[in-house]
């Protein structure tokens, strides 16, 4: 069976590039990579299991999405759209209507937090937990094997239930998460696929031929009888959603159920949950057991229809207490749905369970093993906490839950990389997880933060290479490897504090071994001594300047990365590299292709390990200084040093307001060339100072009081006797952008 390292959005998209004739599509993060793919891969005529190019028109709203979607099954179409958030929010109108016609359709769905009092582009289950009451069935996946194979599910169930489907799996953690999966060849596919129930949908399409009217007004003696009448088809669902499972095993050899439950058979505590804290679950279940613990995880594929039998039958008979757990806040209410679900499922078929429940992961929040653990400790005592949160410290209402530090294993080769939004830092990676996973036999993991202000922010890529499979839905810990692609991240962040003993530390830096004595921190070299690393540089920017690419350092961050690599041969990885480079920029042209592999070819031997052990002045630690500004000092700037996740709930405003005029304190510094003021060119327009998108450069009128020093650089003001003209340059406010060299006239 092939295998491929692929994202979640990606093997979401592949399937449903095979099964759908029409997809409707508009860009929302995190799933606007799966409209993208479609829509290149429909420009090269692409062909699905039908053998057709798919139509994809890119409308002005989600609304129009929806509307589209609507029209297209209406006519007897096999139709699909991509969504999240807000978008999805803006479908509701049409979702009633296609849920409430009996319509076949799938939306997938890379589940993300619906802005409420601040905007966030992370992952949580507010947007599919909104959309529950509008009629469409529900499927979850928790991995990025399982959004293939469950977007191959939901096309497959919504023809044969004629009901539509939401398929919906986290956004970034699992959209945006590599993994190695194995894929189905179309022969298979089509050994599964319902075409009887095609011809049927499709011999009931509204045409000319076939007219019958839709979306008629009912009053109110037959509305609620009409509405009654769809109760039919729902009942089906559980089976057919067993049935099509079946089939897949029957291909793939994967088995899955509505109601997965993994862990002790005579389990005394249970957790039930959806979405990807599931493989953080498994992992967590399977630690427990060691010390004798009995534990068990219920998974929640199916969340709507919700079969409260199924479900039930599903929970070991010895069990005495379930904890759900909610990635979703529902104010006010007197708990969150699938907690509420639970509770109901559990009255009503007479199961005597003692039920409590909890919150985590709101706004992409970090779910981990340690969480999970208390979660289950918590479940495990007495008097049990409830209506908990976890992940969090709640020092205003008490919710949450002590979380010992977190638990690692040494399953795992763990690396990190800190990058510069747009340096190629995240796409090196990504690529290097491909080869790794793709060449060998090793299981890979990919994983990558992003900082809201993307381009020009830092950047965390997380690796993870296993001979096992890994099920470790949270960011990594302890590291084998760290590299650092920006050597003014050092001072500001702490980087290698989690770096494993015997460790390797790569610098990408124009400074040589001399200067690097005296800029390198003390903490930080005391650190590496304590963990016995090595520590290696490489001047990556000054390769890009020579063969002409810029600041593009991707390629040749990547090829040192796999010189020091421990666990794949050198050799044999550098070929990969150059391959994918290959393909990746060959439509650009021959001379591009060439300069990059020129640059991988220079980057073998420039890698130069660095013996710190002999460095006796390195410079102390960075100290900031505090400011006039209280909040700044107490939330924005742990936020920038990377440490907002200890934040406690009492340090922000309840309505998530924050005082204005604060960047101002945001000293980055991450430029790597700063502009300089050539006076003797000055026309004193002003343009750079107008032009300068981060307010770095600043025009200076003042008057001569004839105490001005010499090397003061300054002109006379043109036009305005007894005044000077100054341009001056704050360096840790400049990104290096460029845009004042290009405006400036002279």
């Amino acid at each position: 069976m092939e295998h491929k390292c692929l994202d979640g959005n990606t093997a979401c998209a592949i399937m449903a590039y095979k099964l759908s004739e029409i997809s409707a599509i508009y860009p929302i993060t995190p799933s606007s990579t799966m409209g993208e793919l479609v829509d290149a891969w429909a420009n090269e005529g692409k062909t699905n299991i039908f053998n057709q190019t798919m139509l994809i028109r890119e409308m002005q709203s989600e609304a129009g999405v929806s509307g589209a979607i609507h029209g297209a099954i209406q006519t007897g179409s096999l139709a699909t759209t991509f969504t999240a958030s807000q978008g999805l929010l803006l479908m509701i109108p049409n979702m009633y209507k296609i849920a409430g016609e009996c319509l076949p359709c799938v939306f997938h769905v890379s589940a993300r937090t619906v802005a409420s009092h601040a905007l966030s582009i992370f992952g949580d289950h507010s947007d599919v937990m909104a959309i529950r009451s509008t009629g469409f069935n529900i499927i979850s996946s928790s991995s990025v094997q399982e959004c293939y194979d469950m977007a191959l599910a939901s096309h497959i169930i919504t023809l044969k239930t004629s009901l539509p489907i939401l398929h919906f799996f986290d956004g970034f953690r699992t959209s945006h998460e590599i993994q190695k999966i194995n894929l189905i060849d179309d022969e298979s596919i089509k050994k599964i696929y319902p075409y009887k129930k095609v011809d049927e949908f499709k011999q009931k399409a509204l045409t000319p031929q076939n007219p019958v009217s839709k979306g008629t007004a009912q009053n109110s003696d037959v509305f609620f009888q009409n509405r009654e009448r769809a109760n039919a088809l729902y009942n089906t669902v559980y089976d057919k959603v067993c049935e099509t499972f079946k089939d897949i095993e029957k291909i793939s050899g994967r088995k899955y159920s509505a109601y997965e439950y993994y862990g002790n058979s005579n389990a005394k505590y249970v957790i039930v949950l959806m979405g990807s804290a599931y493989q953080t679950a498994q992992e967590t279940v399977d630690y427990l057991t060691k010390y004798n613990k009995s534990v068990g995880v219920l998974y929640v594929r199916l969340y709507r229809p919700f079969f409260a039998k199924e479900f039930c039958s599903s929970i070991p008979n010895t069990t005495k207490k379930i904890c759900v757990l909610d990635r979703t806040k529902e104010s006010g209410s007197v708990g969150e749905p699938l907690y509420l679900d639970v509770v109901t499922a559990l009255k009503e078929n007479n199961k005597n369970i003692e039920v409590i429940c909890g919150r985590y992961g709101l706004g992409g929040k970090e779910f981990n093993k340690s969480h999970c653990v208390s979660v289950f400790e918590n479940l495990m005592t007495t008097n049990s906490k409830n209506h908990f949160t976890v992940g969090i410290d709640d020092d205003v209402t008490h919710t949450s839950l002590t979380c010992k530090p977190v638990i690692s294993d040494n399953d795992c080769y763990e690396l990190k990389f800190y990058g510069l939004g747009s340096d190629g830092t995240v796409s090196a990676n990504k690529n290097s997880i491909k080869i790794i996973g793709e060449d060998t036999d090793m299981y890979v993991q990919g994983y990558f933060e992003y900082d809201s202000k993307k381009s020009g922010s830092l950047t965390t890529s997380h690796l993870r290479i296993s001979k096992f499979p890994i099920k470790k839905a949270y960011k990594t810990y302890t590291h084998d490897f760290i590299a650092i692609h920006n050597f003014t991240f050092i001072g500001k962040y702490d980087l290698i504090s989690t770096l494993k003993n015997n460790g390797v530390v790569l610098i990408n830096t124009r400074l040589n071994e001399e200067k690097l004595q005296k800029f390198l921190p003390k903490d930080f070299i005391d650190t590496l001594k304590n963990k016995n690393a090595e520590l290696y540089t490489i001047d990556a920017y000054k390769i890009a300047e020579e063969v002409g690419l810029g600041r593009k350092i991707n390629l040749i961050m990547q090829t040192a990365f796999f010189k020091l690599l421990k666990v794949i041969p050198f050799k044999k990885s550098i070929e990969q590299i150059k391959q994918l480079a290959i393909k990746t920029y060959s439509k650009k042209g021959e001379e591009i292709v060439n300069k990059n592999l020129l640059a991988i070819n220079k980057s073998i031997d420039q890698i130069k390990k660095i013996d710190y052990l002999k460095f006796t002045d390195s410079l102390k630690s960075q100290i900031t200084a505090q400011t006039d500004c209280k909040f700044f000092d107490e939330v924005i700037s742990p936020i920038e040093k990377q440490s907002g996740e200890n934040l406690p709930v009492s340090k922000f405003n309840i309505d998530g307001s924050i005082p204005t005029n604060t960047s101002k304190y945001l000293k980055r510094g991450i430029a790597l060339n700063l502009p300089k003021w050539i006076k003797e060119n000055c026309t004193q327009c002003g343009f750079c100072s107008l032009s300068c998108p981060h307010s770095a450069i600043r025009s200076i009128l003042f008057k001569d009081d004839g105490n001005i020093k010499p090397e003061f650089e300054c002109l006379d003001a043109i036009g305005m006797k007894g005044y000077k003209f100054k341009i001056q340059v704050s360096p840790q406010d400049c990104t290096g952008c460029g845009v004042c060299a290009n405006t400036c006239p002279a």
